[in-house]
C-alpha cells in the first residue's frame, strides 16, 4: 500500500512538474471575411519559420499552425491575389515577394500585423496588433491562457472606409474602392511620421494627426513606433485564435467593439474599449484538464 502511494504521489509531481514548466502554443487563423485571404507569417530574426508560411483562406475557413516557446514573428493577411500553380504571383495588399509561402519575406506595407514573442518556460508572451505600417483588414487576436490575466486585443474598425484621401490605396483593377490605408511615413517619408533621425526616441516623436485618428477608432492597436504603453499585452496562453474581419459574425456593440462569437465567450478575457469590463473570463483548471484525468485514471487503476 506505501509503495503504491509512493508512487502516486510521484506522478502527481511529475505531471504537474511538467506541465507547469513546459508549455505548447498554436496560432488558429480564422476568416469571418466575405472573401478569401491569403495568410502569411514571419519569423523573427534568430528564430525558426512556422511549419506554413503562406496560404489560402476561404471565407469561413481557418487553420492552425503549430508554434514553440521562444517563437518570435508576424501573422497578417493578404487581399486580392492572384497565384499559378507553382505558387508565384501578386497581391494587391500584404504581398511578400510575390510568392504564396512567404519563405521569410514580410509583408509589404500597408498591412495589419499580429506581432508576439511567446515566452519559454514560465516566461510570459509579449503580443501586440500593430497598424504602424498601415492597415488593410480589421483583426482580433484572442488568448487563452494558461495562468495570469489574457486580453484580446486589435482593432474591428474598417478603417479603409474613413482613411483620408492622401493615405488611400485604391483598388484599380476592380471595385475601385479602398483595400488599403497607407501610414503617414509610407505616405511622405518624413522623420518625424517615421520616428527617425532628430525623432528616433518617444520624447521628440509623437503622435501625429493620424495615428491619433487611427488610435481613437481602434485604442488598443500599435498606431506609431513608441505606443507601447497601450498596445503591448502580456499574457501565457496555449492559443492565439487571429480572427479577420472579426465583426462579420460577431456582435458589434455602439462603441465598435465586437463581442466575440458564443464559441469564444467564456474561454478568454474580452475587455470594452479602455474600460477594462471583463465579458469573458477563461479558468486555467480547463488547461489541466487532460492530464488531471490521466491522474484519476492512474489512481483508480492502483487502488
Amino acid at each position: 500500500m506505501a509503495a503504491t502511494l509512493n508512487t502516486i504521489l510521484f506522478l502527481l509531481i511529475f505531471f504537474c512538474s511538467f506541465f507547469h514548466g513546459s508549455f505548447s502554443c498554436s496560432f488558429t487563423v480564422a476568416n469571418n471575411c466575405p472573401h478569401t485571404i491569403w495568410p502569411g507569417t514571419q519569423a523573427g530574426a534568430g528564430t525558426p519559420q512556422l511549419p506554413t508560411t503562406g496560404f489560402e483562406l476561404e471565407s469561413g475557413g481557418k487553420v492552425r499552425i503549430s508554434a514553440f516557446p521562444g517563437w518570435s514573428g508576424r501573422i497578417w493577411a493578404r487581399t486580392g491575389c492572384s497565384f499559378d500553380e507553382s505558387g508565384n504571383g501578386t497581391c494587391q495588399t500584404g504581398d511578400c515577394g510575390q510568392r504564396l509561402e512567404c519563405n521569410g519575406n514580410g509583408a509589404a506595407p500597408p498591412t495589419s500585423l499580429f506581432e508576439i514573442t511567446l515566452g519559454k518556460g514560465n516566461d510570459k508572451d509579449f503580443y501586440d496588433v500593430s497598424i504602424v505600417d498601415g492597415y488593410n483588414l480589421p483583426l482580433i487576436a484572442m488568448p487563452y491562457g494558461v495562468y495570469g490575466v489574457c486580453n484580446a486585443t486589435g482593432c474591428v474598425t474598417d478603417l479603409n472606409l474613413g482613411c483620408p484621401k492622401e493615405l488611400q490605396v485604391m483598388d484599380e483593377a476592380d471595385s475601385g474602392g479602398v483595400v488599403a490605408c497607407k501610414s503617414a511615413c509610407e505616405a511622405f517619408g518624413l522623420d518625424q511620421y517615421c520616428c527617425s533621425g532628430e525623432f528616433a526616441n518617444p520624447t521628440t516623436c509623437k503622435p501625429s494627426s493620424y495615428s491619433t485618428v487611427f488610435k481613437q477608432a481602434c485604442p488598443r492597436v500599435y498606431s506609431y513606433a513608441f505606443d507601447d504603453g497601450t498596445s503591448t499585452f502580456t499574457c501565457k496562453a496555449y492559443e492565439y485564435t487571429i480572427t479577420f474581419c472579426p465583426s462579420v459574425n460577431g456582435v458589434m456593440r455602439t462603441n465598435g467593439i465586437s463581442i466575440p462569437p458564443p464559441a469564444y465567450q467564456g474561454r478568454t478575457p474580452f475587455y470594452q474599449d479602455g474600460i477594462g469590463d471583463v465579458v469573458g473570463m477563461v479558468s486555467s483548471s480547463n488547461i489541466l484538464s487532460l492530464p488531471m484525468s490521466i491522474l484519476l485514471l492512474l489512481i483508480l487503476h492502483f487502488f
